[in-house]
């Protein structure tokens, strides 16, 4: 699978090698109305990537006509008839990627928004088999916050939240972030049908890949907002996005506190959740009767209602610490593949150290 050939990757701002194999890397690319933009994102991928592979959505400009027109061996267009979503290409490109047996699967967007060139950048922590996914992260350097603007700013930041509790990675921000990287192993593990079509996309993968325990690793990359215009209005989405996450929220607590392990966490999520339940609704009973009646609550009244949500919320607080430190450690595609070690891939800790640092 691992063709015999060097591959060089950025670490503080300088290459160094870090395999005596370059594995088969893939470049799935969803486009939608770029076809100003996408030769020159083609153009700028790097020689190392072995399928460039462009999924048209029923793109309605003459993207078609501009993809005839880019020489370069390693592209492969797919053509969607109807308009899917950027979840419904990235999963006909990761369909097709898995089809090529690809090692290592890159996501980047057709709009020129992701510098292409910092695709080794991306695929480095999963070479060295610090990660399963990676993903970038627009907020680390405040700097590059200038060209964002406020509205993405704001959105994103709540977004971030939210994504947080429903995917269980506390430790990651900038949800939306479309760059992306994946080891081919652990992108099998996931159910493709299942995940978003739309503009949730990248937050209901994180959710898939709790469900698989993968390792993901935030980088930081600079936010880039030139002449494209993006598709997304967060208006828009705002509803879709609150229903997804709170369904995932309640399917991850599920998962993985009652069905594939309970232990006291999961015996706090239960009695923080009846003692909150208990108070408010003894509460409101209590509060209404004595409006009706004209009969102020007695303090002992008070207090019984009181106090069940306290202890509720002290418990929910717990069982949310363990649910932050439960984050997952161990790449899965190590033992995926067999090995703690992909085959004939040699790394050294120097590179598997600085890995997650951003390109200076």
């Amino acid at each position: 699978m691992y063709s015999s050939v060097s591959l060089a990757v950025p670490v503080n701002g300088k290459e160094a090698a870090v395999a005596t194999t370059q594995p088969s890397v893939a470049v799935v690319i969803p486009a939608y109305r770029v076809a100003s933009l996408i030769t020159e994102v083609i153009a700028r991928i790097p020689d190392e990537v072995r399928y460039i592979i462009v999924v048209d959505d029923a793109s309605p400009d003459n993207l078609q006509e501009v993809l005839q027109e880019i020489f370069d061996p390693r592209l492969i267009v797919l053509r969607h008839d109807k308009n899917s979503g950027v979840g419904g290409a990235m999963k006909t490109g990761f369909k097709k990627a898995l089809e090529l047996d690809a090692d290592i699967i890159v996501k980047i967007d057709g709009d020129g928004q992701m510098d292409p060139t910092l695709l080794l950048y991306f695929i480095a922590p999963i070479l060295t088999n610090v990660a399963d996914y990676t993903k970038g992260n627009r907020f680390y350097h405040p700097e590059s916050l200038h060209s964002m603007p406020p509205a993405r700013l704001v959105g994103n930041a709540i977004l971030s939240f939210m994504t947080k509790l429903s995917s269980g990675y506390w430790h990651i921000f900038d949800p939306t972030n479309g760059y992306i990287a994946i080891h081919g192993a652990v992108l099998r593990q996931l159910p493709l049908e299942k995940i978003d079509e739309r503009y949730f996309f990248e937050s209901d993968m994180l959710f898939r890949l709790n469900t698989v325990r993968a390792v993901i690793v935030d980088l930081p990359m600079d936010a880039v907002y030139a002449h494209e215009k993006s598709n997304l209005s967060i208006l828009r989405v705002w509803p879709a996005f609150l229903k997804g996450h709170a369904r995932n929220t309640l399917k991850r607590i599920i998962y993985n506190y009652f069905l594939r392990d309970f232990h006291l966490a999961s015996l706090e999520w239960i009695a923080g959740v009846l003692l909150i339940g208990f108070g408010i609704v003894f509460g409101v009973v209590e509060w209404t009767t004595s409006v009706r009646t004209g009969v102020h609550a007695s303090a002992g009244t008070v207090m019984l209602s009181a106090l069940p949500v306290i202890l509720g919320l002290q418990l929910l607080l717990s069982a949310l610490n363990y649910d932050v430190a439960n984050v997952p450690h161990l790449p899965v595609h190590t033992y995926l593949q067999g090995s703690s070690t992909p085959p004939s891939l040699h790394t050294s800790s120097a590179v598997s150290n600085d890995a997650a640092r951003a390109p200076q």
